[in-house]
């Protein structure tokens, strides 16, 4: 990965435009969070209902500030551990946070990421969607010609005109055999 590659990437976060980009395990959609015609594009790809909510990934704590509420001090600790590392938190959220991003629900599922080139593109973009590039019902993408066979123009009915990843991250995956874990405050693990 390199300098251009990332600028491009921001670009098109900025642009309101869908991102391919590898994680720690899978290849991920993502997108600018606070743009709700991006997310809703994510949504219609993949054929996820927007009630299920969506996760953000970040660099550093500080770029969730917006998204979450504060948290206990307890909270705090069992949070501040996992991170950066390849565990989602789901979280309360301040009430601005859009519906199609948090669902049906008054939380947010949120990482700071481990992945060198994640953590790299939040960098440069700030806090970005991140979602298993796939198909509802289907693997997650591992490689990228899986992720070109789910989400080419040819596979999917074009979007508003435009293709249906509008750039994809060259990179390698972060060697993780799963998805990040979902854990909730109260110890229950969602995956």
């Amino acid at each position: 990965m390199n300098n251009w590659h990332l600028q491009q990437a921001r670009r098109c976060v900025e642009q309101g435009g869908v991102l391919a980009y590898p994680t720690e395990a899978v290849w991920g959609l993502g997108c600018d969070p606070t743009n709700e015609d991006a997310i809703q594009r994510i949504l219609d790809i993949k054929k996820r209902p927007w009630q299920k909510g969506m996760l953000v990934v970040a660099a550093s704590l500080d770029q969730l500030d917006d998204y979450l509420l504060p948290l206990s001090a307890e909270d705090f600790q069992q949070v501040d551990v996992t991170w950066p590392g390849p565990v989602t938190w789901v979280l309360p959220c301040e009430e601005h946070v859009p519906a199609l991003l948090r669902g049906e629900h008054n939380t947010l599922a949120v990482r700071i990421s481990a992945h060198p080139q994640v953590r790299a593109l939040c960098e440069v973009t700030g806090p970005l969607v991140s979602t298993s590039a796939n198909p509802a019902g289907h693997e997650p993408a591992r490689t990228l010609v899986q992720l070109r066979q789910y989400f080419s123009p040819s596979t999917i009915k074009r979007l508003k005109g435009s293709d249906v990843v509008d750039f994809v991250l060259p990179g390698q995956l972060g060697g993780q055999k799963q998805p990040s874990q979902i854990r909730t405050l109260d110890g229950r693990i969602l995956r």
